[in-house]
């Protein structure tokens, strides 16, 4: 309704992980650079932790991106509520494994020996584990166990988990002190900054075909209230914009104002909302790894062919998103 309205070829604030609409600030740069180098010097493990809406699916979704045009072999658990040997099934499956018996015992042995022929012929495998903090403590411990899958030099299989902090202390538990010393990069998602909640909303705007003066959609004054009630949460920032334009289309207001914005905000109940307890935050410092890496360690030389994976499909990511991961000048 509003898109007519506003000059808009699309909808700029849908809250699905869309790779088109990345907006990069450092801490994803840093984050989204940690994990590319840990798949490329084959480093085993890496976690990604964030709250709630500050856009670790959408990252991943740009890594599968990358790995796909890359022709890299990965496995993507993006529901993980599956008992110790279904997780496995499910990653043998995705990953193109095919299997000759349904027992456990089989299915490792031939998982085993996929990864060694591709780490033979110089292959890339990844594995994904998206909303890992619903993960079962049996699950865990089968994920530990495959960072035994190794050479003397480097490892099989390449893990990346992602999680909520709630991943960070389940990790913390005693029976998991294994798997916790196996992580060898960390990196965490914050929320937008103040200062670039006006960038952010600018971009979207412009990448959803707004030419004339996208910056005077939004006032001053409702960027102010939308940092207030979204906390720089990415997804509640585009729920408060998305449904501001359709107030300001239904009033025939080329602006939000602060006061829609507001309005809003108390349907949404968001007024009701804390901000996320320091109890929500990981009690450890964890620090993104900061590497510029240069095309001779990128995956693209690491990995090619697909090993008779089925081909997914996934959104493309901008152009530009190449840069975070290619040397700088």
């Amino acid at each position: 309704m509003y898109k007519k309205f506003f000059g808009l070829k699309r909808s700029p604030f849908e809250i699905a992980p869309d790779p088109y609409f990345l907006f990069l600030t450092d801490r994803h740069k840093e984050a989204l650079a940690s994990i590319y180098y840990g798949i490329c010097r084959r480093k085993g493990f890496v976690l990604m932790t964030g709250e709630v809406g500050t856009g670790k699916t959408l990252l991943v979704r740009c890594l599968l991106d990358l790995l796909t045009r890359q022709q890299v072999v990965f496995a993507n658990v993006f529901n993980p509520l599956f008992s110790a040997t279904d997780f496995l099934r499910y990653v043998a499956s995705d990953l193109g494994v095919t299997l000759t018996d349904p027992s456990k015992s089989t299915l490792l042995i031939e998982l085993n020996n996929f990864l060694i022929t591709r780490h033979r012929k110089g292959l890339t495998t990844v594995l994904i584990v998206d909303e890992a903090q619903n993960l079962h403590p049996d699950v865990l411990e089968e994920i530990r166990l495959l960072t035994n899958l190794e050479t003397a030099k480097q490892k099989l299989l390449q893990i990346l988990l992602v999680g909520q902090p709630e991943l960070d202390r389940k990790l913390d538990c005693s029976s998991l002190r294994q798997l916790k010393q196996r992580i060898v990069l960390r990196c965490l998602l914050e929320a937008l900054q103040k200062d670039e909640i006006h960038d952010y909303i600018v971009r979207r705007l412009t990448l959803a075909g707004l030419t004339a003066n996208p910056e005077a959609v939004f006032s001053p004054a409702a960027l102010e209230v939308i940092y207030h009630y979204s906390k720089g949460i990415p997804r509640l920032v585009n729920t408060l914009c998305e449904n501001s334009l359709i107030v300001a289309c239904a009033q025939r207001s080329r602006t939000v104002s602060a006061e829609m914005v507001e309005e809003i905000s108390e349907e949404f109940r968001l007024g009701r909302w804390a901000q996320p307890s320091d109890t929500a935050m990981v009690s450890e410092p964890i620090g993104a790894a900061r590497f510029s890496l240069p095309a001779v360690e990128s995956l693209k030389a690491a990995s090619h062919g697909n090993g008779g994976q089925v081909s997914k499909t996934y959104q493309t990511a901008p152009a530009d998103i190449s840069k975070v991961v290619t040397p700088q000048a």
